[in-house]
């Protein structure tokens, strides 16, 4: 009875055990591979599996997730022979197990060497200032081939982006002069364009200030000649009654003339630079008797108007 018993319990823990190693529990973001008698049969996915146990095991475990690979710094010689220092970062995402675990060895030191080559390849074919500007075309070609070299693996790169890229000290010294001289160069054009549209607007200036003063001497000499031409069309009308007065033998006419050729006299010798004090013989009652002539022929033709 006793040797039953213990025959009970060693198979009941056998059993135990063999459940045990056959049930497999993978964890969400993972996916194992089975392998019997060492060879690759299925892979088991998240969730509760179930293999034969002792005749199957586990082969690799591998993380599904997108992971990241930091890729070494390293000096890679430009086209035109620029020694600069780069490094880099690779995203990739496991999509098949049973490729990831045996078309490759060392999945992670095959993807960073792999990237480290076509960095010195593609960089390697680019003058420094390209380098230096067009980042986001070296990662787009990075990752084109990168990826495609890595498709048996049953992998899929996602993303490459190159972190830092270094020239060398001296050089960078130098590129720091040639942009100070750039900057200087931009500002001297700025500066010397400034002046050019300054002298430009006071030009601009200047003609439009001399176009309206010529128009304003213009239009003075306009009105002046205009009231000169009605001044003398006074004067001809004056004239012509007068003379009108004259021939019909009024005699205030002809004292009209005399009143005006007398003033007109007086006026030019007291408006002479050299004269200061003018003495000579008036005789008041001449000039009044003009004035009233002037008068009298004023009232007869606003007499004969009306």
């Amino acid at each position: 009875m006793g040797g039953f018993g213990l025959f009970v319990t060693v198979l009941l823990v056998f059993a135990i055990l063999m459940v045990f190693m056959s049930v497999k529990s993978v964890p969400q973001g993972m996916e194992y591979t089975v392998e019997r008698f060492g060879k690759y049969t299925a892979t088991l996915t998240p969730g509760l599996n179930i293999i034969v146990p002792i005749i199957d095991q586990i082969g690799r475990k591998l993380n599904m997730m997108e992971q990241v690979l930091d890729v070494p710094s390293q000096e890679v010689i430009t086209k035109d022979n620029a020694m600069v220092r780069v490094d880099g970062v690779v995203f990739y995402q496991i999509l098949d197990a049973a490729k990831a675990a045996y078309e490759v060895n060392y999945l992670d030191v095959a993807i960073i060497n792999l990237v480290m080559t076509n960095i010195r390849t593609v960089m390697g074919s680019m003058d420094l200032d390209e380098l230096l500007s067009r980042r986001d075309e070296i990662n787009a070609r990075l990752l084109t081939v990168v990826d495609d070299a890595t498709s048996p693996w049953g992998i899929k790169v996602t993303r490459i982006e190159i972190k830092d890229i270094a020239p060398p000290k001296d050089l960078v010294d130098s590129m720091a002069r040639q942009m100070k001289a750039e900057r200087e160069k931009r500002a001297q054009i700025l500066e010397a364009e400034g002046l050019r549209q300054a002298e430009i607007l006071k030009a601009e200036g200047l003609k439009q200030s001399a176009i309206l003063e010529a128009e304003g001497r213009k239009e003075a000499a306009f009105r002046e000649a205009e009231a000169r031409e009605r001044l003398a069309e006074a004067e001809a009308r004056a004239t012509l009654m007068v003379s009108e007065a004259i021939s019909k033998g009024d005699v205030q006419a002809i004292n009209y003339f005399v009143a005006q050729k007398y003033i007109e006299s007086v006026k030019a010798i007291a408006s002479a630079d050299n004269s200061k004090l003018i003495m000579m013989p008036l005789e008041a009652s001449s000039v009044i008797g003009a004035l009233g002539g002037i008068g009298e022929l004023a009232k007869e033709a606003l007499q004969k108007k009306g």
